[in-house]
């Protein structure tokens, strides 16, 4: 007890002189009073149920109160060199603090923050006031939390930072209403050059690179999806005052909740990325992400960087539904949210469940949301999608099948299958297959390979992009239908030996040669099969360098018997693969390299904070069913000869390669002459890439035309074909497949004299 007061009374004392709420402050949040209880409980149970068995000492104190700065400040751009010197007196202190239910920190920190936005709003409004000089050379540094920049250390060093931070928003949108500009004269689609800044509501902490064209044009491009909106016309400057004074709005009416919610997920993720706390509302909502879909526009959302992040999109929602050019993608962060034609909502830094409500609404309604695409790395341009609200059917996130004709290098033609799997569902309670609501991945994927078989098949792609995962016993049993039998994957959990899921089943459903695509957003039970397929030589993986790097098991438990105490996700298990590798971290690896945009932004398990690290457990009992590596070897040689000749490719290529290179510039010029330049030639390189694929599906429309802007898939397609003359050159390989194929025996004889 006297080390404890020791260590802690000196908190107590300084905390009184932390800072000064300004007596203009909307209102002082406080913790209620069983937020004392919530933060006592989860000091007992996060430590004791996490598969680390790590205490919740100093190094998670330091960690947590690293996270919950980053929370408010992430780029470090409100808070000034002061203000982080005082936060450091407590930042080993918190552990102290949490254990009697002592949340002063989080709120009295939180009231800083908000008296440095009031202050920076009014700054803001002086610098628009005088202008820019917009021909000066000077630069704007971006991602100052990813280069550990300094806070700045003194007033004059703080509001340069800030001027030249507004002076980018003001360049931004300048260039993006001469891009709108020139684009409305060129398509004749409606003007709305001088109106398109009250709706797309953004907030930009970075610098601008390419052109937002796409995005302010965005009501033109929808108008046969939903009607047009009427709008103000406003300046630039009216749009950033316009932006900031939302957002010191919203902070000024956050509640007790929004703080708690934080500064708990900021012990929690102190341990991995993907524990959290979840208080009462939160948890109202947490069904809605388990399901892996969302109310109204079918997608699932990651709170990151204070912002709603897309995770993926369900199959069937409105969201994989629409075939706009803003068309929302994985990886994109909502910022704003307006409904219909209101003003639209910032909501950044808002938790989650608030802006999922915000985002639900009515079936048939309108929603608009303001994005910061994932196509640009600085977090400098947004686009604008709008949607109508609708419910997610079950048959557009099932498996679905396609059967492709492809010329190989002999000029013989092969016959290959596709089966498209978006996630591992399963209905949990139903359990027969006679079942008329019986819905079951595995289920599904073995129908599908039956039916295309059908088409006398040569070869299979299992297409995994974009698989977030979902259930695991789906996962065994979908490998189950490739390999005759044995261990599918290793289950870790803390100070427990490893459990090993097995097929039991000895018939296969399809024996031929075989691809999985995968690409950095395949993560969780997509893993296990892609690692388990590669693992038995069962498979070749292609796609990106690896898949995301999610090896963890999680599980809900209730803090306590009353509701209000809200419940923790903790994570306390990890996947390994049969060989006793883990996939946490460094995922798959893919044995042939087809990168899509997601190998070229920070996309991954190990972009989150604090991952658990790789781990390697003692191999599962099995037996390799072929080297597939003579194969892979001269399959891949081809693939590059032949993306190396490729037009579609080589843009393609260019694309990604300057994608690269806009993530690893650490500023961005503020001479709006420059950054014109800039935004031309990234403009310049789009057109080369639509007139290629503009070209190409006038010449295949009607003919596996889905093909030609899937350029990862159809360069798949013939690298299977490359492998299936590869397998017969090689080893007299099965050749085309009987439909009536039920055991591993075929397989089994064909692997033994393969190779």
């Amino acid at each position: 007890m006297k080390l404890f007061f020791r260590k802690y009374f000196p908190v107590l004392l300084a905390l009184q002189a932390l800072c000064t709420v300004p007596e203009a402050s909307a209102k002082t949040l406080e913790a209620l009073p069983h937020y004392e209880q919530i933060c006592k409980s989860l000091f007992r149970r996060l430590p004791h149920e996490h598969m680390m068995g790590v205490p919740l000492g100093d190094s998670m104190s330091s960690r947590a109160w690293s996270n919950y700065v980053a929370v408010l400040d992430y780029d470090r751009v409100y808070f000034t060199a002061s203000d982080i010197s005082r936060f450091r007196a407590y930042e080993t202190k918190l552990d102290d603090m949490l254990r009697v239910g002592d949340m002063r920190f989080a709120f009295e920190t939180f009231a800083v923050y908000k008296e440095r936005l009031r202050d920076r709003v009014a700054y803001i409004e002086q610098l628009l006031d005088k202008g820019f000089d917009l021909e000066i050379d000077e630069e704007h540094a971006w991602k100052r939390w990813k280069r550990n920049a300094p806070w700045a250390p003194t007033t004059e060093v703080w509001d340069d930072l800030w001027r030249k931070r507004i002076k980018n928003e003001y360049i931004r949108i300048v260039l993006a209403r001469e891009a709108t500009l020139a684009q409305s004269e060129t398509t004749n689609t409606v003007d709305i050059t001088e109106t398109v800044m009250n709706v797309v509501t953004v907030r930009l902490d970075t610098a601008v690179l390419v052109d937002d064209s796409l995005g302010t044009n965005s009501i033109a491009l929808h108008t046969n999806v939903v009607p047009e909106i009427e709008v103000t016309p406003v300046t630039p400057q009216e749009s950033i005052i316009r932006r900031y004074t939302q957002s010191l709005t919203v902070l000024e009416d956050s509640d007790s909740e929004w703080v708690l919610q934080n500064y708990l997920n900021a012990f929690t993720q102190a341990f991995d990325p993907h524990s959290g706390f979840m208080s009462p509302s939160a948890a109202e909502d947490f069904q809605i992400e388990m399901s892996l879909s969302l109310v109204g526009i079918g997608a699932l959302l990651r709170a990151e960087d204070g912002v709603a992040k897309i995770v993926r999109l369900i199959p069937g929602g409105p969201a994989d539904r629409d075939t706009s050019d803003t068309r929302l993608e994985p990886g994109d962060k909502i910022i704003a949210v307006a409904q219909g034609e209101e003003p639209a909502v910032d909501i950044i830094h808002w938790p989650l469940h608030k802006s999922v409500r915000l985002i639900r609404g009515e079936l048939g309604t309108v929603v608009v949301l303001t994005v910061v695409p994932n196509t640009d790395p600085t977090g400098a341009t947004t686009k604008t999608v709008r949607l109508r609200r609708d419910e997610v059917k079950l048959e557009g996130q099932a498996a679905k099948s396609f059967v492709h004709k492809v010329t190989n290098r002999n000029g013989e033609t092969n016959t290959l299958g596709v089966i498209r799997l978006p996630a591992f569902y399963a209905n949990m309670k139903v359990s027969s297959e006679k079942h008329p609501e019986f819905r079951s991945a595995s289920h599904d994927v073995e129908n599908l390979i039956t039916n295309i078989k059908t088409n006398n098949i040569d070869g299979l792609v299992l297409d995994l992009r974009n698989n977030g995962g979902g259930s695991l016993l789906e996962a065994v049993q979908m490998s189950g239908l490739f390999i005759p039998f044995g261990p599918v994957v290793q289950i870790k959990a803390r100070a427990r030996s490893a459990r090993v899921l097995r097929d039991s089943d000895h018939g296969i459903a399809y024996d031929g040669p075989m691809i999985v695509l995968v690409n950095r957003l395949s993560a969780s039970a997509s893993e296990i099969v892609a690692g388990a397929l590669r693992d038995y030589g069962r498979a070749i993986i292609v796609g990106d360098s690896k898949t995301h790097g999610k090896g963890t098991v999680q599980t809900v438990l209730n803090l306590g018997r009353d509701d209000k105490l809200g419940q923790l996700k903790v994570t306390t298990a990890s996947y390994h693969c049969i060989n006793g590798a883990s996939t946490q971290l460094n995922g798959v690896p893919a044995d042939i390299v087809l990168s899509s945009p997601w190998d070229f932004t920070d996309t991954g398990e190990e972009f989150l904070r604090n991952p658990l690290p790789w781990s390697r457990l003692p191999p599962a009992a099995y037996a390799r069913l072929l080297d597939l590596s003579p194969i892979i070897e001269r399959a891949s040689a081809a693939s590059v000869e032949r993306r190396e000749s490729d037009d579609r490719f080589k843009t393609y290529m260019s694309l990604m390669q300057r994608a690269s290179e806009v993530t690893q510039r650490d500023a961005y010029p503020l001479n709006i002459s420059e950054r014109r330049a800039m935004n031309a030639s990234e403009r310049e390189l789009e057109k080369m890439q639509a007139e290629i694929i503009d070209e190409q599906s006038d010449a295949a429309a009607g003919d596996d035309a889905s093909l030609v802007r899937d350029l990862v898939l159809r360069e798949t397609l013939q690298i299977l074909s490359d492998s299936i003359l590869l397998h017969n050159g090689l080893g007299g390989g099965p050749g085309k497949r009987e439909s009536s194929v039920s055991s591993g025996d075929a397989l089994i004889d064909w692997l033994k004299s393969g190779l």
